[in-house]
């Protein structure tokens, strides 16, 4: 894409996905712009200095669209601030600026990210990443913005105090034992089963939330039902179907992880949503199947397939059958505080990834033990 930047390009899909789902995109392209910083005029035919992981091909923008049983459609835009040196710690740094930057704009409640803001802080960073950002976009209303820490900032190892520590200071101590109890795999905290992101809402009513998302790799549906069985009333048949519809069949799921998360909401010390996000580009042959599947799912749950087309054409640069990873994700959300589906688009700006090859057409190794 010779002459065009990041910015460019994110700000033309940005403008494309408003129109989808009714938003003025002034304020996703201004934000955007903010968190992009010195990476905003960087031309699309320069590599990246910072491989971000919040997309395959490391753009650090990923938009979704979340179907919900009781509002229209919302834009939602995961983003990792950028800053002139590729390095962690000047990355945390960026985001601490961008946060700064909206709190007033914006009103937003900080009193839940100050009390766990120093757990996940350290002078040393380690992972992928320290700090991303969700900005939901709703008509009329100012972004939600939603911010992503990273449990293995200080190691993997640490991850599981820094959690259970957080989790205390929010007074959700009693949290932590249960969902380790009957949500995982025994013996596999750390392992297969990995603690990625603690989150919370910048908020403060209701429906403010604490989120802590879990990895299980090499994983069954058995699995991800065992990690829904620790929300009260979750239907483990839906969560089940919802999975394999997805991945294309039962089995292992072997390449990218299967990730669960609880939503904690004001009041409760027992998570009262769940979600489960299933990587559906490592499981389809190319982007016409995965949205063959995404409709499927949407038809089956009742929402209006409608929006599916358009956000895909917003964002797409060429047709779906010839590449794979435009739609990433797609999640199912039961319990409260907003059931729904939510489908995961990349940008593609720095690299498309080409179609599987007909010797890897088989969606999952279904036949393995």
């Amino acid at each position: 894409m010779d002459g065009v930047s990041l910015f460019d390009c994110l700000s033309t899909q940005l403008t494309r996905l408003s129109a989808v789902v009714g938003t003025d995109p002034a304020v996703p392209i201004e934000l955007v712009a903010d968190l992009l910083g010195p990476a905003a005029n960087r031309s699309l035919d320069q590599p990246s200095p910072w491989p971000s992981d919040v997309a395959d091909d490391h753009s650090p923008v990923e938009y979704s669209i979340a179907f919900n049983e009781t509002e229209p459609p919302t834009l939602r835009i995961l983003a990792e601030a950028q800053a002139a040196t590729p390095d962690l710690a000047a990355h945390s740094a960026a985001a601490y600026r961008f946060l700064d930057r909206q709190i007033d704009r914006f009103g937003l409640s900080t009193d839940k990210f100050d009390l766990v803001r120093d757990v996940f802080h350290t002078d040393r960073p380690q992972g992928a990443f320290t700090m991303w950002y969700s900005l939901v976009l709703r008509n009329g209303r100012d972004p939600e913005v939603k911010v992503y820490f990273n449990p293995a900032v200080r190691g993997q190892d640490s991850a599981s105090t820094l959690v259970v520590e957080a989790l205390r200071r929010l007074g959700l101590a009693t949290a932590y034992p249960r969902m380790v109890d009957s949500g995982l795999r025994p013996g596999e905290l750390g392992g297969r089963d990995q603690l990625t992101f603690f989150a919370l809402d910048l908020h403060d009513d209701a429906q403010s939330r604490v989120k802590l998302y879990l990895s299980q790799y090499d994983a069954r549906v058995d699995d991800a039902v065992r990690a829904a069985g620790v929300v009260d009333d979750v239907d483990a048949e839906q969560v089940a179907d919802f999975c394999v519809t997805a991945a294309g069949g039962p089995g292992r799921y072997d390449r990218r992880p299967l990730v669960s998360s609880y939503t904690f909401t004001a009041g409760t010390e027992q998570p009262v949503g769940y979600s489960l996000y299933v990587p559906i580009r490592d499981y389809v042959d190319d982007d016409e199947q995965a949205r063959e599947r995404v409709l499927e799912l949407l038809t089956r749950h009742g929402y209006d397939t409608g929006y599916l087309d358009p956000a895909i054409e917003a964002v797409a640069r060429r047709p779906l059958r010839d590449g794979v990873g435009l739609i990433a994700h797609v999640s199912l959300r039961v319990g409260r505080p907003r059931p729904g589906i939510t489908v995961y688009l990349s940008a593609e700006a720095h690299h498309i990834k080409p179609p599987r090859s007909a010797h890897r057409r088989t969606p999952m190794n279904a036949g393995r033990p």
